[in-house]
């Protein structure tokens, strides 16, 4: 598995070309989790990593796991013993006004076989633990078969939750559940939590493409989505991003301006971009087709897409605007840009099935197998990395002061430089082989600290300021 460590980000000073490298680094310490399938944050420094089985841990901005479950319903949600499929807790989503009314979201699968998507609050005397007892069962629907639940919660930019749910299940859809408008299933849904009508805990936004319709489900946003496990908004333009699982031979990327309403993604008439079964199927001119896919056929070691987020963070300049994917099988990460391009990134080991991000912005991978890693851009113009036991930085990463420390000979000066190749600090006459540089005036990023020592030698490291 490609992953870095501090200690292991000092350079030789060499010439190259720009080559963007994506490596990944493990962020959880002192534990794991067991199955991992959602990660969300709260608006604060605290991670939330969802448990397949039911429970919800405080993964701490210092990569420790509190003790303590923020949440355990494991006995309303479908894990028994012995049985490893797609059911179980399998997403999150806080309100935009969590920080005052402590209103969080879960879609579960509970013990009868079907989606429930319900509200609980945090407690009153601790923002570390839930109130299990809170629940308030929003939407439901029922699960024809285990496998397709979607599970996905997000906030859009509107302020209402969208709800992915896949088509039910078995293969090649065989209800034509996902082309079928009067179902919730196959779709993604789109409700108003904060008002309610018609007898249930929420409302129909008015300009749902069919709020109002006395034969549709009023709470369909999109739909012809086979089962789009994962998907988020670009935090910066709004735009949704759908990863939807493939049949046989096709992963599907899709993507659209959040405010696109009632639209067909194809499903079952289309896997992807190919045909696959169009009997009785809409024109094609009137379908949405995706803005990239991969292959998932027999040799490929792909199998399942999981849908990302675009980058918007602040630490690696070069991922701006980048989407983020990744294959459950194959453990290969994805990255599209806003015209479309996929570039398949290489194998990083991991069986991803979610990404998430923190505050910040930046990103997170989730390892079903339990680990959480930080996505990290390694490249670095005009630097490759080598063996450097010569010169580390500690603490790196570091916030306000960083020590360099030279194993032979003595540094004499000493550049810190941005990406752009900006000189930030400048220092000479130093003639020492340890020394304490003050970075707490820079702003969080990636680094470069470049010495020379006594020898006449020039060595560089990376360096990430928090």
């Amino acid at each position: 598995m490609r992953t870095i460590t501090p200690f292991l980000l000092c350079l030789f000073f060499v010439a190259i070309g720009y080559s963007q490298q994506i490596e990944i680094e493990q962020f959880n310490t002192g534990g794991s989790f067991s199955q991992p399938v959602d990660l969300q944050n709260a608006g604060d420094d605290r991670l939330f990593v969802v448990e397949k089985a039911g429970v919800i841990k405080i993964l701490n901005s210092d990569g420790t796991i509190n003790g303590t479950p923020f949440l355990d319903i494991n006995s309303i949600v479908f894990n028994p013993a012995g049985v490893n499929d797609e059911r179980g807790l399998l997403g999150l989503a806080f309100h935009p006004d969590y920080q005052s009314n402590g209103y969080f979201y879960v879609n579960y699968i509970d013990n009868s076989g079907d989606t429930q998507v319900s509200r609980f609050n945090v407690s009153a005397g601790d923002p570390d633990i839930a109130d299990a007892g809170s629940e308030l069962e929003i939407i439901d629907y029922i699960q024809p078969f285990t496998n397709h639940n979607g599970g996905a919660l997000a906030f859009g930019p509107d302020g209402y939750l969208y709800i992915a749910s896949g088509d039910g299940g078995s293969s090649g859809d065989p209800g034509d559940r996902a082309q079928n408008t009067t179902l919730k299933l196959g779709k993604l849904l789109r409700i108003d939590i904060d008002n309610t009508g018609g007898g249930n805990n929420y409302a129909i936004p008015g300009d749902n493409p069919f709020a109002g319709s006395v034969t549709e489900a009023q709470e369909i946003w999109a739909y012809g989505l086979r089962n789009p496990w994962r998907f988020s908004f670009d935090s910066q333009t709004g735009d949704l991003w759908i990863g939807d699982v493939g049949q046989n031979d096709v992963e599907e990327i899709n993507k659209e301006p959040g405010t696109s309403a009632g639209l067909n993604y194809g499903w079952r008439c289309y896997e992807g971009s190919q045909p696959f079964n169009t009997t009785g199927c809409p024109p094609m001119g009137t379908l949405t087709f995706p803005i990239a896919e991969y292959s998932s056929s027999s040799g490929s070691g792909n199998c399942s897409v999981t849908g990302g987020y675009v980058y918007r963070g602040s630490m690696w300049p070069g991922l701006q605007g980048l989407y983020f994917a990744a294959d459950v099988c194959s453990g290969k990460l994805f990255t599209v840009d806003g015209g479309g391009t996929l570039v398949d990134r290489g194998g990083y080991g991991g069986s991803w099935v979610s990404f998430g991000v923190n505050n910040d912005d930046e990103l997170f991978v989730v390892d079903i197998s339990g680990n959480i890693y930080r996505i990290v851009d390694a490249t670095i113009a005009g630097v490759e990395d080598t063996n450097a036991a010569e010169f580390t930085l500690v603490p790196n990463p570091a916030k306000n002061t960083v020590s360099l420390e030279l194993d032979f000979g003595t540094i004499e000066s000493l550049e810190v430089t941005d990406l752009t190749g900006a000189v930030i600090i400048s220092e000479e006459n130093i003639s020492n082989n340890n020394h304490q540089l003050n970075i707490s005036h820079l702003t969080a990023g990636l680094y470069l600290v470049s010495i020379q020592t006594d020898s006449g030698l020039r060595r560089v490291c990376k360096l990430l300021v928090q």
